[in-house]
């Protein structure tokens, strides 16, 4: 059984944490790094957008000004997605594009991939599906969003688990197209969205959802997670990108 590595649960803001997964794409590239699993909170709480995406379409950028919430670019496509600190764990699988487990087809890698979140809920006793290209759902409702990138050969995916969900803050810092349907889409996505908490009936623990995952990923892709850092070349390269995630270029790129 093959070893990757393991990140655990670091938590950092939004410019360090898109530098991070960067830095290590980048090193992975390079034969610098090993494949690598990582599982973050985003602190202070914020929002990512697509890297195809125009911020000022997707984010009301004074109320984020005003809640503390930061605002980030990816480079994976998709979505603006809210990341609460206190409700969401965000993993990143970086592997090459040749690894044997990552198929070469897209739409069959999301479904490799999320198909480890899939057992990560079924460990956590509930039933998961994958619903194509990218979500996962529990009762028909999503609870995981994912995104992919594939940059100098290697696979770079992303993506959320809700432990808790916040709809009302994340209108709040997203831009709704008229404000008098505010509370009519509020009231559609608590119908559409779920969370850990809602489908368990109770509290659920940052470690019992992270040692899910641990297992998700193992079982999933016949791999054994061990306990890592990121080296020093890593964490170079992530401050040099990290300049680049904060600035107003990048944030304002369409």
């Amino acid at each position: 059984m093959e070893g990757w590595r393991l990140l655990d649960l670091y938590v950092a803001d939004a410019y360090t944490q898109m530098a991070l997964d960067e830095a290590i794409l980048r090193a992975v590239s390079e034969g610098e790094a090993p494949n690598t699993i990582r599982l973050y909170r985003w602190k202070p709480s914020a929002v990512s957008i697509g890297y195809f995406q125009s911020i000022e379409e997707e984010v009301d950028l004074e109320a984020c000004r005003r809640l503390g919430v930061d605002v980030v670019r990816r480079i994976t496509g998709g979505g603006a997605v809210y990341h609460d600190y206190d409700g969401e764990i965000t993993y990143s699988l970086i592997a090459p594009e040749d690894d044997p487990r990552i198929p070469r087809d897209i739409p069959e890698s999301y479904r490799v991939i999320c198909g480890c979140l899939v057992r990560a809920f079924e460990h956590l006793g509930l039933k998961a599906e994958f619903r194509p290209i990218n979500d996962i759902l529990i009762g028909g409702r999503k609870i995981s969003g994912n995104a992919q990138t594939r940059r100098r050969g290697v696979v770079l995916q992303h993506g959320t688990i809700l432990i808790d969900c916040d709809v009302k803050r994340m209108f709040t810092v997203l831009k709704v197209s008229e404000e008098k349907l505010r509370d009519k889409l509020i009231k559609a996505v608590e119908e559409r969205v779920t969370s850990l908490r809602r489908e368990l009936g109770r509290k659920v623990s940052f470690l019992e959802v992270r040692d899910a995952l641990i297992e998700g990923f193992e079982r999933g892709l016949d791999i054994e997670l061990n306990s890592g850092e990121p080296s020093n070349y890593e964490l170079k390269l992530m401050e040099e990108l990290r300049k680049r995630y904060k600035s107003r270029e990048w944030l304002f790129l369409r």
